[in-house]
């Protein structure tokens, strides 16, 4: 199944982002399930969230990566939603 993970960045949290970058990129090579990702822009074209597409067995599959992401360990979104998603063109 995918999943879209969608997480926005809390304010004035660049430094995290990018302090912990470097685990976040190897997580996302290691897990195997990440066919997509990137981070949302803002409207000076910074960094201000993710945008990641998982495929998961299923949605408690979802949950567990998104919360082991060394992103969320280390606090960086205001808020994050996982959507199962249906590929259509792509």
């Amino acid at each position: 199944m995918l999943v879209a993970l969608i997480a926005h960045d809390k304010a004035g949290a660049l430094p995290i982002r990018t302090e912990n970058r470097p685990a976040h990129l190897e997580y996302l090579n290691a897990t195997g399930v990440v066919q997509q990702a990137g981070p949302l822009l803002d409207g000076s074209g910074g960094m201000a969230g993710s945008l990641i597409v998982l495929d998961v067995d299923d949605m408690k599959a979802a949950e567990d990566w998104a919360r082991n992401d060394p992103y969320a360990k280390a606090g960086l979104f205001a808020d994050v939603q996982l959507i199962e998603w249906k590929r259509v063109i792509g």
